[in-house]
């Protein structure tokens, strides 16, 4: 929607600021991770990924799909077969070794009997970096009321509410309380600091290097 002008202003995967053309980021704030991000996650029927020959790709995902890419190619010099498939972990697993699964089914599913791969957890064993997944984008005909609103002080409100939002979610995902509030406030972070723009930049240089983008262009903020 926000590539066909449809809305104004947008929360993205870090991955499609490559791919469309004139967009704006908004500074300061994101959807990252500095270690463990829970929620997305490679799922295997094999201990070890250097075993791994097929793995179902969530079709929901754009920024986590293209980090497992970088991780196989890069640091473990080999790349499996890669299927699109929509977010059903067992149908997943069925044909294929491993499955990346992201956003509230890769929190809710069963974890028995699997290897769990924390996706920013790999990132950050590999590189020492965390890991920027969304970030708000502009597009280049939004109106100057969408350009001005203020996202850090959205941010401050939405961390202040935390309890709220775990109270929604709650019966919703019927997860320990304790597990969400851990994860809005230790697994996700929301500020854009130096470290996380360290693995940003670094993410955008891998995927060119491996093609999967067609440049890099710089952060235009």
């Amino acid at each position: 929607m926000l590539a066909q002008g449809l809305v104004d202003v947008a929360l993205v995967p870090v991955i499609e600021y490559q791919r469309i053309p004139d967009l704006d980021v908004v500074p300061g704030v994101c959807v990252g991770s500095r270690e463990r991000v829970r929620s997305v996650n490679l799922v295997s029927k094999l201990d070890e990924l250097k075993d791994v020959r097929r793995v179902a790709l969530d079709e929901s995902s754009r920024t986590s799909a293209t980090l497992v890419k970088i991780i196989f190619r890069e640091f473990l010099d080999f790349e499996p077969e890669w299927v699109s498939s929509a977010p059903d972990l067992k149908r997943m697993l069925a044909e294929n070794d491993a499955a990346l699964i992201i956003g509230d089914p890769g929190m809710t599913f069963s974890p028995h009997d699997f290897k769990i791969f924390d996706m920013a957890s790999l990132w950050r064993r590999h590189t020492g970096h965390g890991f920027v997944f969304a970030m708000w984008m502009i597009g280049p005909t939004a109106s100057a009321e969408a350009r001005a609103i203020d996202f850090l002080a959205a941010c401050r409100e939405g961390l202040a509410r935390t309890e709220e939002i775990v109270d929604f979610y709650q019966p919703l995902l019927d997860l320990p309380r304790e597990e969400l509030q851990r994860y809005l406030g230790e697994n996700l972070s929301f500020r854009l600091d130096d470290e996380l723009r360290a693995g940003l930049d670094l993410y955008y240089q891998l995927a060119y290097k491996h093609k999967l983008i067609p440049a890099v262009k710089p952060l235009n903020l």
